[in-house]
């Protein structure tokens, strides 16, 4: 490839996403990924789209806001999405893959695209010609942050994230831990670790006096909600995380007939159920005292670890100052940004920033006119508009949901499952309307 249309840097969920929604425009595509030249703390695999947080994608359920964008994505082709569906492994109503099947897909579709070419590079500044998406990831730091910062004028923010422990499946005591999924939904996807008051008790003391990790400036900056540390939650007082990842509503311990104290979940990490994540248990202790702790677990006594908690600072940028609808800049578009560091929260929301920075961008490159412009209505078009929004006050990362979608304008009859799903009925018609007009587009 001579010269590329469009080039991209970070492969991960938003960078894959947008190098193959711009390829199947007929861009041709430079795909910079620094791996495995040089890793982040938080990424183990060379693989493409790499899950570091969790294989759970969240909810599939249309009533939920990640679940109706999941859809969305669907429908307009999404690769995330497609690789997802086919990597899906048992989640009650979440959608979680094995993590190895999924970026093993995805990367094989980046690497055999015809008009993507992928360069093992670190990249230390953003490219002075050419259109360009950055979609480098929260952990975004040296030369290229520096450059970043140079180009937005050092409007940067953090916030703290964190990954939970994974254990092995043949250290689990099955006559304690039952499968069992909350509520009913789904298939016994889950496996429960049951507490009794006593066990909760024990547990809860061990989790507020645990020797901490040295995370630097944690203590100053934001924890996002979703992935709040389990002794942070814990430390909010005695009832907290029974009304959190341990609530035990919905749940029958088979051997008591009875709702437990409290129970921790485990969810299947892998197709081959040989690997099991420890739902909420984002954490920052020492990785001997989460070893102590968590084998005070219920049916984990004897658990193995195979990947310990861990805690990063993550970036990103004031977007609405900074960003269009379209994830490109509002001083110089030729540059885009998509993923984490727009401040969009989570690996869905990270892709459906890829499709559109992807999108947009190489249609301003290839001179393509359209007239598509996701509204406010979408779960797409609200996040977008979220993130470039100039009277956003207090900007924070924001996983999907349907507070930023524009008001119905009329009353549903009903709880808000039924409302919510009006909102999801007209999003999907307006997200088809545009998959007609994007049809004859794509090559």
């Amino acid at each position: 490839m001579d010269k590329p249309d469009i080039t991209i840097i970070g492969a991960g969920l938003a960078g894959s996403e947008a190098a193959y929604q711009a390829a199947r425009l007929g861009a041709k595509v430079r795909l910079y990924e620094m791996k495995p030249v040089r890793k982040s703390p938080a990424h183990h695999s060379d693989k493409f789209a790499e899950l570091v947080c969790s294989n759970s994608l969240r909810s599939n359920q249309l009533e939920n806001g990640v679940g109706l964008l999941k859809e969305e994505l669907r429908i307009l082709g999404s690769l995330i999405m497609e690789a997802a569906d086919k990597a899906q492994v048992p989640a009650g109503g979440a959608l979680a893959v094995d993590r190895e099947e999924f970026s093993g897909y995805i990367t094989e579709k980046i690497l055999n695209h015809p008009n993507i070419e992928v360069i093992y590079e670190e990249i230390h500044r953003i490219p002075d010609e050419g259109p360009v998406i950055v979609a480098t990831g929260p952990l975004t730091d040296a030369d290229l942050y520096d450059d970043i910062m140079e180009r937005i004028g050092h409007q940067d923010m953090h916030f703290f994230d964190a990954a939970a422990p994974i254990v092995m499946e043949s250290g689990i005591d099955r006559s304690i831990c039952f499968a069992m999924s909350r509520y009913g939904k789904g298939g016994d996807d889950y496996l429960n670790c049951p507490m009794n008051e006593e066990e909760y008790r024990n547990f809860y003391e061990a989790l507020i006096s645990a020797e901490l990790a040295d995370v630097k400036g944690f203590d100053k900056e934001t924890v996002f909600e979703g992935c709040m540390p389990i002794e942070t939650m814990a430390k909010r007082g005695y009832d907290t995380m029974r009304f959190g990842p341990l609530k035990p509503v919905g749940l029958i311990d088979p051997r008591t007939g009875e709702e437990p104290y409290a129970c921790v979940q485990l969810r299947q990490d892998d197709r081959m159920a040989s690997i099991y994540n420890i739902v909420g248990f984002q954490t920052r202790l020492k990785f001997p005292e989460q070893t102590r702790v968590f084998h005070m677990i219920p049916g984990l006594q004897n658990a193995e670890f195979t990947r310990m908690g861990v805690m990063h600072r993550n970036t990103y940028i004031e977007s609405p100052k900074l960003l269009m609808p379209t994830y490109q800049m509002r001083n110089e578009p030729r540059i885009a940004f998509a993923g984490q560091i727009t401040g969009v929260e989570g690996y869905i929301e990270s892709t459906a920033s890829g499709y559109l920075a992807g999108f947009y961008s190489a249609c301003d490159a290839l001179h393509i006119d359209h007239d598509v412009r996701f509204s406010s209505e979408t779960m797409i078009g609200a996040m977008a508009s979220y993130i470039s929004d100039p009277n956003v006050k207090h900007f924070v990362p924001m996983n999907a949901n349907f507070g930023l979608v524009a008001p119905l304008g009329y009353k549903v009859r009903g709880k808000k499952k039924e409302k919510n799903l009006a909102y999801a009925e007209r999003a999907i018609a307006e997200v088809c309307k545009h998959k007609e007009e994007m049809v004859h587009l794509w090559n």
